[in-house]
Order: structure tokens, then C-alpha cells, then sequence
């Protein structure tokens, strides 16, 4: 028989199955649960981790790149910010109408604009008009702005205008031994970077490049957490890890003297208009380069004309020196004996195997002396020295002066030089400093052994390296790298050197300088056409080089200077240029010697106190409590917003400060002033500084207290 559903007991058993589902699920969650607990991990993530991740926010605290100082404290290189403008479209990210956060009217905004940056109202309202687009830049014109300029459009209080900052350097000398400092910039593009540790300055070239590691400091971090909203999070802590700056660097540089060369070098570049110039300075006894400059050259700041020569002229170029080598073949000839200053010889041409080789007189000047032959540069006179004492003694001199060697100078693609020795004609040519290429820093370095007591030293440019977190001081000494001559034959090639200056007959009659004797050597050489491999012909068509010793007796100073191919010359004379020069710097040079000033850096020196944010009176207390008493204020405001020297510097107390306040930018008075201090207003303001002559400022187009812009050009004449 058949049995009889029942849907109680159905129910029932449903029931319990349901409630022992219930049940087990319940303990999975359970023990889900407290695997979660436990492990704080879902599906191997870790939970802690992702919540920390959340809310957890860091920020980079960057670290100070390294200042780069002269002899004497005077910064060459220090960190500054830039600022980028940007405008903003859409108004989309403006939550009160009130006060909007994008450009509303874009005509007010392009008129304003223009009177800034350098952008026509035309060109700033075309981008403006990008409907497409959230934000705009304005490319190069709206880039690497300064603070003052940042201001000055603040002022104008224009919606939706905003500005990005960029870590950037200053270097406030503008054009100052460029090639051999370098320069250093971020290293990502604007596009690429999105963060300070992204622009990240990096050294680029010369010293900023050979010493960025030590110049770069470590990066900073703080770490916080905040709520959904933005707020920080009670009871959490702020970890915060200090950056720490990059070391110092003292070069030997002279400030002083390194202006006042850039100045001159300037002055002749525009008037022979030459191929290339080079200059040094250097003192003897260290091998310390006190002043150093090239033609073509650039502004490490703005960049302008960098891409004219990217070469350091100094060690990368090879080109052969003509007669200055003859300094070289004379000391030889005096250590080995076969230097008779009174014998005779027959000048005008002398035969060798292989070819004639003539005097620049080819008729030359019938028998003369030795000593006459080197106060004329004959060739002929070096080629007969040589012979005497052997080709093979002659090489060995070549290499004991370094030559075909590097100077281990440490900067980028620093060239040898070499000469080509296997035939007799070759070997004669070396003589007078043909067939033989070298760089300035070789032939510097070889003519401290002349003016050392034969001791040969190794050019340098740094003093000194400063790590400002520990105070600790790393002095670079001098180093020796050869003596390939006596102390006694490097004081009669002194003397015979005079005769180059002081012999009526002499080829270095324009050199002379009043109150100091000098001993030179000039220098004529022939210049290969690179496409050809012949030499040019023609007066223009030479290197022209002068160097000097002086006092010529116990030199303080070598200075070498090199003028190649110069379009305005009509005759063999590159002394016509070169002694504008010569002459003045190596005055200049001889007063500071006189003076024995020593600028050690150590005395009257101070850290430059942050005076940003006080008032003018507050300021001025502040600086004159720490031994700056010659200061300057910019603007019409009551409150201090930029300063130069910039805070933590370390100066000579005796440098002038300069102050921007708050407000319009006003011309302050700068009569007496040297054309460095006013090349400090001009990097601090913004402005646009012409200058004529040479001295402190005796006239300025513009009134004290008249109002600068970005627009404006002041002409500025110093006696």
C-alpha cells in the first residue's frame, strides 16, 4: 500500500537542512573571519598594507644641490627656483562661482600677460582660445621665470592663472668661465616631470658635471596620513626623514679678476672678430687657474648662446701652437748647454731632408745672434738648437713637458695632442710648434715648470670641498708632476724671455707693462684647413697667441692668451688685439699681487641670515647684526620677499646684499656701484641691464625709484 505524503515532516527536514546550511556557512565566515583576523591578509594581500597605502601620503623634502663658490666665497653656482605659467580652461575645477579658479576673461588676461612674459596679446590669446584643452603653457616664453616676475603677474590677480615651480640654478655672474664651470639643469622635461625627485637638477657639463655626485644631496621624505577629506588623521605620527645638502665646492677662481677678463674678452671678440679665443691665468707656484674664458661662450642661467660652441676650448681642442712652443725648445736647448745667447748663425732658411724651412722674413736678417733670433721668433734659430742637441733629446723634452699627454684634468673629453716624428722635416718642425698640436691646459701646465723653478705643476680649479652638514673641510694641495728642467735654467730662460718685450727688435714690444718687468713669448702659427689639409693663407688665417710672466724675475702669474682666425686683421700683427688684453688684465693681476690680499674665504665671512617674510627695518637689523652693511632694497612694499645672497650662503660680509620687498619693483640708486652688484639686481628683478665702460656706475637712464618691469632696459655707464 501506497504511503501518504506528509508535508509537516517534509517541512521539517527542509528546515533542519536549511538551518544545518545556515550553520556551516556561518562557521566558514567564522573561521573566514578570523583567518582575516589573524593573517590580516585577503587572497594574499595584505590588508594593513593596502589600508596604510590609503590613506598614507609622502612627500619628497629635496635636498640642496651644493653651492658653487670662487677663491674668496663669492657664489658661481647656487640653487633658485623657476616658475611655469599655466593657465587654466575649463570650469570644470572652479567650485565657487565667486571666486573661480579659471580664466574668465581672456582679454584682460592676454593684456596683462603681455606686459611680461615675451608673447604678443595676439599670440597669448590664440592659446587662450583652445577650447579642446583643460590648461595651457605657454612654451618657452612662459618658462624658467623668476620670482619677481611671478609677483608682478600675481599682482595683476588674473583667474584661473597658476604657476608650476622648478628647481633651477643661478648663476649670477652670468657669463663666467661657462665652459669650464658648466651648468647644471633638471633633469627630466617639463611633459616628463611630475615631481621634485623627477626634476632633479643634474650637473650638465664642466665642474657641475665632474662634481655632481658630490654636489647632489639626498632627497628628504615626510610621511603622514590623512582621512578621505584631506585632513590629517588624530593620533598618527608624521615620520620625517631630513635631506641632506650637497657639498660646497671652493674654486680657485678670482672673481675679480674673472670678471674683469670676461669683460675684455668680450670687448676684442666683437672688434677682430676671430673664429675663437681662448684665455688663462694661472699662478705658478700652486698650478691654481685663477681666471679662465673662451670665444664663443655662453650665460649659464639663460643659456644664451650655448649652442654656438659646446666645446671647452681649454682641454678639448687641439691646435698647434706656433711660437709660444719655443719657450719649450729654449729650455731644452739651456738644460742640455747648446744655448749660446752671442753666438751667430746665418737666419732666413736652413735646409733639412725633406724641405726648406724659412723664417717669416724669408729673406731673413743676415747672421745674427741666438739671443736676437729669439727676440725676432726665428725658426730658424730653434731648428739649428734642435739639431744640436739631437731629435731624440728633444722628444724626451717633449715628453718630460707632457706634451702628447692628458693633464688627468678630469673634465669631459679632455684631448692630448700629438706629433708626428718620423721623418727629419717633421722632427725639425716641432721646433717652432708646428706638426705638434696640444690644448691650452697642456701648454699651461708645461710653462709652470718655466716659471717654478723647474718644477713642473699640475693645473687645478678646485681648492677646496665643504660639507656643510658636518662642517668638514677637504683642502686640494697642490700637486707636483714633473721637473723636466733646473731651477737655474728656468731663471735664465726667464731672463731671456725679456728680451722678447725689451729688445728693439723684439716681436713682443706691445706687451710692456709700466712699473713691471715681463718676460713672453709671442706666437704665429699656420692653421689647417680641415677640409683640405692644407694651411690657409692670409693674414686673418692664423692662430695668434701671447705668453706673459710676470714679474718676470719671480713670477706671480702666466697668463696665455690664443686668438684664432680673427676677420678684421690686415697684417701679420695679432699683437693689435691681443695687448688690449694683455696689458689691462695683467695690470689689474700685478695691483691685487701688490696689495698681498689674501682671499682665503676665512676672514670676514658669514652665513647669510633668512630675512624673507620681515619687515625692512627687521631685515636690515638682521644683516647688520651679522656683518652686512652695505644693502640695497628693491620694490615699494614694507615686507622682504626675495633676498640675494640668498639665505645659508656663505659670503664675505663686505659683498652687497640685495632686497626685494612685496609690491612694485622700484630702481634703487646705483651710483658707485661695480657692474657685478648691478648684475645682481638684474638677476634678482628681472630687468634688463646695458652697460658701457668699465669701473662703478657714474650714470643710469632710469631715476631712482622709478618702476621697473619685465620690459624695462636701463643703460647703465661705468668709469
Amino acid at each position: 500500500m501506497k504511503k501518504t505524503a506528509n508535508p509537516q515532516r517534509n517541512r521539517k527536514k527542509m528546515t533542519r537542512i536549511m538551518v544545518g546550511l545556515t550553520g556551516l556557512l556561518f562557521l566558514v565566515f567564522i573561521f573566514r573571519f578570523s583567518m582575516i583576523m589573524i593573517t590580516k591578509k585577503v587572497n594574499g594581500e595584505n590588508l594593513s598594507e593596502h589600508v596604510n597605502n590609503l590613506y598614507t601620503r609622502s612627500s619628497i623634502l629635496a635636498a640642496k644641490r651644493g653651492t658653487i663658490y670662487d677663491i674668496g666665497g663669492n657664489p658661481i653656482a647656487l640653487d633658485a627656483t623657476s616658475y611655469s605659467l599655466v593657465a587654466v580652461l575649463t570650469d570644470e575645477w572652479s567650485e565657487d562661482t565667486e571666486n573661480p579658479n579659471h580664466i574668465v576673461d581672456k582679454e584682460k588676461t592676454a593684456e596683462a600677460l603681455a606686459q611680461y612674459i615675451s608673447m604678443s596679446k595676439e599670440d597669448i590669446l590664440t592659446i587662450l582660445n583652445q577650447g579642446a584643452l583643460k590648461q595651457v603653457e605657454f612654451g618657452s616664453a612662459g618658462t624658467n621665470l623668476n620670482y619677481a616676475t611671478k609677483s608682478s603677474i600675481e599682482a595683476e590677480d588674473l583667474p584661473g592663472i597658476t604657476f608650476e615651480e622648478t628647481p633651477s640654478r643661478l648663476y649670477p655672474n652670468g657669463i663666467f668661465a661657462s665652459h669650464l664651470v658648466g651648468f647644471a639643469q633638471s633633469s627630466a622635461s617639463e611633459e616628463e616631470a611630475d615631481t621634485n625627485e623627477e626634476k632633479k637638477l643634474v650637473g650638465m657639463m664642466g665642474i657641475e658635471s665632474l662634481y655632481d655626485n658630490e654636489l647632489d644631496g639626498s632627497d628628504g621624505e615626510v610621511t603622514y596620513q590623512e582621512d578621505s577629506k584631506g585632513y590629517l588623521i588624530p593620533g598618527t605620527q608624521i615620520q620625517e626623514k631630513e635631506p641632506v645638502e650637497g657639498d660646497n665646492l671652493y674654486l680657485t677662481l678670482d672673481s675679480r679678476l674673472q670678471i674683469y677678463l670676461e669683460s675684455l674678452m668680450s670687448q676684442v671678440y666683437a672688434e677682430a672678430e676671430p673664429e675663437s679665443m681662448t684665455a688663462m691665468l694661472v699662478d705658478p707656484d700652486t698650478g691654481a687657474i685663477l681666471a679662465a674664458s673662451q670665444r664663443p661662450t655662453f650665460n649659464a642661467t639663460t643659456k644664451d648662446g650655448i649652442d654656438a660652441q659646446w666645446q671647452n676650448l681649454l682641454v678639448e681642442d687641439t691646435y698647434e701652437p706656433g711660437s709660444t712652443f719655443k719657450i719649450l725648445t729654449l729650455a731644452a736647448a739651456v738644460n742640455e748647454g747648446v744655448f749660446s745667447p752671442f753666438a751667430t748663425y746665418a737666419s732666413g732658411s736652413v735646409e733639412v731632408e725633406g724641405g726648406t724651412i724659412r723664417d717669416y722674413n724669408k729673406d731673413g736678417w743676415g747672421n745674427i745672434t741666438y739671443l736676437e733670433g729669439l727676440a725676432r721668433s726665428s725658426n730658424v734659430a730653434f731648428v739649428k738648437l734642435v739639431q744640436t742637441m739631437g731629435y731624440d733629446v728633444w722628444e724626451s723634452y717633449m715628453k718630460a713637458f707632457g706634451i702628447g699627454q692628458s693633464t688627468d684634468s678630469g673634465l669631459e673629453n679632455e684631448a692630448t695632442g700629438n706629433y708626428s716624428y718620423t721623418y727629419p722635416l717633421e722632427k725639425a718642425n716641432t721646433a717652432f710648434g708646428q706638426g705638434v698640436t696640444v690644448t691650452p691646459f697642456q701648454l699651461m701646465q708645461a710653462f709652470t715648470a718655466i716659471a717654478n723653478d723647474g718644477t713642473m705643476m699640475k693645473l687645478n680649479y678646485l681648492d677646496r670641498t665643504e660639507n656643510p652638514n658636518t662642517g668638514e673641510v677637504t683642502v686640494n694641495e697642490p700637486e707636483e708632476v714633473g721637473s723636466p728642467i733646473t731651477a737655474e735654467t728656468a731663471q735664465t730662460v726667464l731672463t731671456y724671455l725679456k728680451e722678447v718685450v725689451y729688445n728693439e727688435n723684439g716681436s713682443g714690444q706691445a706687451y710692456k707693462i709700466e712699473g713691471t718687468e715681463i718676460a713672453a713669448k709671442t706666437g704665429t702659427a699656420e692653421v689647417v684647413n680641415s677640409t683640405t689639409g692644407a694651411y690657409y693663407t692670409g693674414y686673418s688665417n692664423y692662430l695668434y697667441s701671447v705668453v706673459g710672466f710676470a714679474p718676470a724675475d719671480d713670477p706671480s702669474y702666466i697668463l696665455y692668451l690664443t686668438m684664432k682666425r680673427p676677420a678684421n686683421l690686415d697684417s701679420l700683427n695679432g699683437s693689435k688685439y691681443l695687448s688690449e688684453i694683455f696689458n689691462p688684465f695683467m695690470t689689474r693681476a700685478i695691483e691685487y699681487d701688490n696689495l698681498n690680499t689674501e682671499v682665503t674665504g676665512d676672514v670676514n665671512q658669514a652665513s647669510m641670515p633668512e630675512v624673507t617674510t620681515m619687515s625692512k627695518d627687521e631685515a636690515l637689523a638682521a644683516l647688520t647684526a651679522v656683518g652686512y652693511n652695505d644693502t640695497a632694497i628693491i620694490g615699494s612694499g614694507s615686507r622682504i620677499v626675495q633676498q640675494y645672497p640668498y639665505a645659508g650662503t656663505q659670503t664675505i660680509t663686505n659683498q652687497k646684499a640685495i632686497l626685494m620687498t612685496e609690491g612694485a619693483m622700484t630702481m634703487p640708486d646705483v651710483y658707485g656701484w661695480s657692474k657685478d652688484d648691478v648684475l645682481k639686481v638684474s638677476e634678482i628683478a628681472g630687468i634688463n641691464f646695458t652697460f658701457e665702460g668699465e669701473g662703478y656706475v657714474v650714470f643710469q637712464s632710469l631715476e631712482t625709484g622709478s618702476i621697473l618691469n619685465a620690459a624695462t632696459e636701463v643703460k647703465i655707464i661705468l668709469e
